[in-house]
């Protein structure tokens, strides 16, 4: 096996999404191809190889007004622990240093520990939940649909940054949904494994919940979300529910804050995605 400082960082194209997802099942995440076409296509997404095999990812999404994500940072099982992750986000801070961007991140609490010596801080908390039997009703009502110009504009207030191409995308894939309650947004889309809910913008946690139940109850695969932590009423609802907590997330910031939201969402698009 190579030493690991004579693997050569490389930036990757869409072509490479095969082999990133080859590396999101491998860890089992939940994206799927179309999320690496995202990223490898709006964003910059560098890799280590070891000969023609993709060993380890990590990219960089820019969104308005100064921010951007870093995600997919992926390190295949026999190559862990050898510093890679660090060479590759380190690489990502170097590329939005040069284009003056604050960078974010949700790190799992392994994660966390090792952004942190980076000069992240730490902001708000997020809890994945799963539902993996949704309660189908027998007579399912048609929820409305949403307007994707609501969903840009609520979710710009809650970010304080716009995430009009990502959030564009996500409506016009295959299988996608946008619905929309009482005093509530949300989106559901594909993933690998489940059908994930977020972002869920709303008015207050009644709203929130109610979304969500009508949503299970049209839905016949797995469901995940990822739910704000601060947003009580909201997560006790859904584990009163039946949803299941699966894993913490904890959200993260390397640089000043641009501008602040107006309101916290209910649900996030992902931890890849912000």
């Amino acid at each position: 096996m190579a030493a690991t400082d004579s693997l050569a960082i490389v930036e990757l194209g869409v072509d490479d999404a095969p082999a990133g997802l080859a590396l999101s099942a491998e860890a089992h995440w939940n994206q799927n191809e179309a999320d690496w076409r995202f990223f490898l296509s709006r964003g910059i997404v560098l890799g280590v190889r070891d000969g023609d095999q993709l060993i380890a990812t990590a990219a960089l999404l820019p969104y308005a007004d100064g921010n951007a994500w870093i995600s997919m940072v992926l390190v295949t099982a026999r190559w862990q622990r050898r510093g890679i992750a660090t060479r590759l986000v380190d690489a990502c801070l170097d590329a939005a240093r040069q284009r003056q961007l604050t960078t974010w991140l949700d790190a799992t609490p392994a994660g966390a520990a090792v952004y942190g010596p980076l000069g992240f801080t730490p902001t708000l908390e997020l809890r994945r939940l799963r539902l993996t039997d949704p309660p189908r009703a027998v007579d399912t009502q048609a929820l409305p649909a949403g307007e994707p110009d609501e969903l840009i504009a609520r979710d710009r207030h809650a970010y304080g940054f716009a995430r009009e191409a990502l959030l564009r995308a996500f409506c016009a894939r295959a299988g996608s949904r946008l619905v929309a309650g009482d005093k509530a947004i949300a989106l559901v889309r594909d993933g690998r494994v489940a059908r994930h809910i977020g972002p869920l913008l709303a008015d207050d946690a009644a709203s929130a919940l109610a979304l969500v139940a009508a949503i299970a109850q049209s839905e016949t695969r797995p469901l995940i979300i990822d739910a704000v932590h601060s947003q009580f009423d909201f997560l006790n609802g859904l584990t009163s529910a039946g949803w299941s907590i699966e894993r913490p997330f904890q959200r993260m910031r390397f640089g000043p804050r641009t501008t602040p939201g107006d309101e916290s969402p209910f649900a996030v698009a992902g931890p890849e995605f912000g």
